[in-house]
């Protein structure tokens, strides 16, 4: 029952906080000074043709009314349609979506089976030459621009080295649709000449987008590790003569990384916001590449459609990030 009253009090905040993002989006997009429907019209259009676009496309509102009038679509389903493509957003995104989700997840995976053992490890070896050399990876990590790391490593493996392809998500046909998950489809289906091929155009990107995630969840675990480390019980558990593997798996890892899983739903968001770059410089046809065009294309309804998604995506993983946190330190219960 506790459980439950936790998932629904951070249900109760999913509605304020995606209309909050909702207004600050479509202020933010309303206030440039690039006007969509004189592109959408076309050089040769004449005034007029313009002004009855407008009021055809509601564009001649207020925008508080511009703003209840989209709340109003939107919960009824409706997110619009592209002024570039003349498709309905959710379709767009409904299409390239997956490609996004492959993209993060293999990332955050990455960034996870990696990023927390190196953080034990520093840890448990503090100041020692490991220690200092997994140091200057987490502060590139955090250092670095994505799209250099991304633009390196195009020139390094697969310009150079040609061990991986340039860009692209798959090159020849792909798996049979199940998922939408190229990885996932390839293996239901048996398809291992399709697996091979989406795993190679996943290196580059996901190890650009991991890199960033990877270096925070490292310095994440080895605070969290040294300062459980100097916790009575550990210090009773050692003067017990406990073996020091099972002090560190069954003891310290348990209290260490309840930073972590909580850093690992913040993450998401960010890879989900980093996608966006990662996704330009690699070509990758996701949702990241959609905001993209549609912010150049000055498209208000892509990018609204983009925020939603991302908004609700983000929302929905922190929820589930603390039901984890709640399961790994059950103290969360009486919060």
């Amino acid at each position: 029952m506790r459980l439950l009253a936790l998932l629904l009090r951070r249900l109760a905040w999913f509605v304020p906080t995606l209309l909050g993002l909702l207004a600050i989006t479509f202020v933010i997009s309303r206030v440039v000074p690039a006007d969509p429907v004189a592109l959408v019209a076309g050089e040769t259009a004449t005034p007029a043709q313009v002004e009855a676009l407008r009021r055809q496309l509601g564009f001649d509102r207020p925008l508080p009314v511009q703003f209840v009038t989209y709340v109003a679509r939107l919960a009824r389903g409706d997110m619009g349609t592209s002024l570039y493509t003349m498709r309905p957003i959710a379709d767009d995104l409904t299409t390239r979506l997956p490609a996004t989700l492959e993209l993060t997840l293999v990332a955050m995976v990455v960034s996870v089976v990696v990023g927390i053992p190196l953080g034990v490890v520093a840890a448990l070896w503090r100041n020692s030459v490991l220690d200092h050399a997994v140091r200057v990876v987490t502060v590139s990590g955090l250092a670095i621009a994505s799209f250099w790391l991304g633009i390196m490593l195009q020139l390094l493996f697969a310009m150079r080295l040609g061990w991986t392809p340039l860009n692209g998500r798959l090159a020849g046909f792909p798996p049979r649709g199940v998922t939408g998950l190229f990885l996932i489809d390839a293996l239901i289906t048996w398809d291992w000449t399709a697996f091979g091929a989406a795993l190679a155009h996943l290196a580059l990107p996901a190890a650009t987008l991991a890199f960033p995630a990877l270096a925070t969840l490292v310095r994440f675990t080895r605070a969290g590790v040294l300062d459980v480390m100097q916790s009575n019980f550990v210090l009773y558990e050692r003067a017990m003569g406990m073996p020091r593997s099972v002090i560190v798996w069954k003891y310290i890892l348990r209290s260490a990384l309840t930073s972590t899983v909580t850093q690992i739903g913040l993450l998401f968001g960010i890879l989900l916001a980093g996608a966006v770059v990662t996704e330009t410089v690699f070509d990758w046809p996701g949702i990241g590449t959609y905001a993209v065009n549609s912010i150049i294309r000055s498209d208000y309804n892509g990018v609204m459609g983009f925020t939603v998604w991302a908004g609700a995506i983000f929302i929905v993983v922190n929820l589930l990030v603390d039901v984890a946190h709640t399961l790994v330190d059950p103290r969360e219960w009486t919060t």
